[in-house]
């Protein structure tokens, strides 16, 4: 298909080549024509400067000035030729639609790029534009449908920037030894985003699995979604935990917050050794959006991540909890800590900056979704926990990211087990409902887990983490082989990753 699709990019520069030159003919005989008619040499090309020219008897042949005296300009011959005509005041030239045209094609959207081709009027007589509809059509015709139940579910979390802080002290520091289990590093984020994309894979949005309709009561149903993809492309959905850039990363090789560069792109802020701050691509937003960018065929319409966000201690970096404006006596040491050294904090300035980068992010295609505010297991919490627990994720969290109707389980835990899924009575169930939340998603090592009743939308997730890339790479384990080896991704600078007790 490729080989089909740079086929046709050559004839279309050719094409191209072709209509330059004929423009560069025309033009050429017009001039030819002007000449021979008014009987003069190269002097035209000044007869703008000079009005008249001395002939050799003496004698003044005054030429005249088409644009002041209303005479004719000649026309350009046809050359035998359909000469396409250029259609005026359009917004946007033929050639920029074609490049857009061809990045929604690149995404697999081909029926947007078609229509952004038909919507430049006259684009009939256009042969470039033409040919590249003619394209997106086969291209689009060569496509299959994805299998829905066999889509992967891969999951990060806040990626590791620095592993000499993050991995150091594995004999003596609890907080390091976590960051080695559960942290992924940039290289191998980078690794794995490259050879995923390598062997065919396809980032989709979490909600492409799924087709909504709703019914004349206004209740929302469910059923499986249509991927269409090249053949040999695969589908896979992503999500990002605790992005929250919670206080006990502070100090071990983690990015401090999501901020906006100079153009408002969503980036992040490092602190270095020396206490200043910069900004760039440490972590998985920024890292697959330039990732996408490059190469755009890596995702589906665009599509990118769900965020996963608790909020006890803000999101994105930014303290948005009303904790720490109220400060309760059972405030934990950490808020009282960053409250100390921020004496200037003022809650409601927090949360606006903290909004604007969210909308910046939902901008480029990411979605936000609950990790229950207190990074909660719903499985052993009870009824009431997990009530006010939603209410808090409610009030302090959604304002700031918007509304969302999918939850995320923090701790691998769920509602019910597979393939039973969740039956009348489940109150839990029942009251995520009630709230809004219609998708959810759990973890597991299964290869893919996909759920899709007529009420909900259910996905497995699988972590890939330092524990399974490490457990993968020794082969002790083998549950990763499908997207990638293990030993080629794992960073150098990870320790051996202690057992989970």
């Amino acid at each position: 298909m490729e080989k089909k699709q740079n086929e046709m990019r050559r004839r279309v520069s050719k094409e191209k080549q072709k209509k330059y030159f004929r423009k560069r003919l025309g033009t050429t005989l017009a001039l030819l024509v002007v000449i021979t008619g008014i009987g003069l040499t190269a002097a035209v090309v000044a007869a703008n400067k000079k009005k008249d020219e001395p002939k050799k008897d003496g004698t003044v042949e005054t030429i005249a000035d088409p644009a002041v005296s209303g005479t004719p300009q000649p026309k350009e011959p046809d050359n035998g030729q359909e000469q396409p005509k250029e259609p005026e005041q359009q917004a946007e030239s033929w050639d920029t639609v074609l490049q857009e045209a061809d990045l929604l094609a690149a995404g697999y959207d081909y029926d947007g790029a078609i229509e952004k081709v038909k919507s430049y009027a006259g684009y009939e007589s256009i042969g470039e534009l033409t040919a590249a509809v003619e394209g997106y059509e086969a291209t689009k015709a060569e496509c299959v449908p994805v299998n829905i139940s066999e889509i992967p579910h891969v999951f990060y979390h806040t990626l590791v920037v620095d592993p000499s802080k993050a991995f150091a002290n594995q004999d003596t520091d609890p907080q390091a030894v976590g960051n080695n289990q559960w942290m992924t590093t940039i290289d191998e984020f980078n690794k794995i985003t490259q050879t995923m994309y390598d062997d065919g894979y396809v980032l989709v949005d979490l909600k492409d699995i799924a087709e909504e309709t709703v019914d004349d009561n206004g209740v929302v149903h469910y059923k499986e979604g249509t991927i269409m993809l090249p053949p040999g492309k695969k589908a896979f959905v992503l999500s990002l935990d605790d992005l929250s850039y919670y206080h006990s990363y502070d100090g071990y090789g983690y990015a401090s917050k999501m901020v906006l560069d100079e153009n408002g792109k969503p980036k992040c802020e490092y602190i270095q050794d020396d206490g200043t701050a910069v900004v760039g691509d440490y972590d998985a937003v920024p890292l697959l959006d330039k990732f996408i960018e490059e190469h755009p065929d890596a995702a589906y319409k665009g599509a990118r991540g769900t965020i996963a966000l608790t909020g006890y201690n803000g999101v994105l970096g930014y303290r948005t909890d009303i904790s720490y404006q109220t400060v309760p006596d059972d405030i934990n040491a950490d808020k009282k800590k960053w409250l100390e050294e921020h004496p200037d904090f003022d809650l409601e300035a927090e949360r606006a900056k903290a909004k604007e980068v969210a909308e910046a992010m939902k901008a480029e295609g990411w979605k936000f979704a609950s990790h229950t505010w207190g990074h909660l297991k719903v499985g052993e919490a009870t009824m009431e926990r997990l009530q006010a627990d939603t209410a808090k994720w409610k009030e302090n969290v959604e304002p700031v990211v918007g509304e969302t109707d999918i939850i995320i389980f923090a701790h691998g835990q769920d509602l019910a087990g597979w393939p039973e899924g969740y039956v009348a009575g489940n109150q839990k169930f029942e009251y995520l409902k009630q709230n809004g939340f219609n998708y959810f998603c759990n973890v597991d090592s299964a290869a893919y887990n996909v759920q899709i009743r007529d009420n909900y939308v259910r996905q497995s997730r699988r972590n890939l983490d330092g524990y399974r890339i490490y457990y993968n790479s020794i082969g002790e384990e083998n549950t990763l082989s499908d997207l990638f080896n293990a030993s080629d991704i794992i960073d150098p600078q990870r320790p051996p990753v202690p057992r989970l007790h």
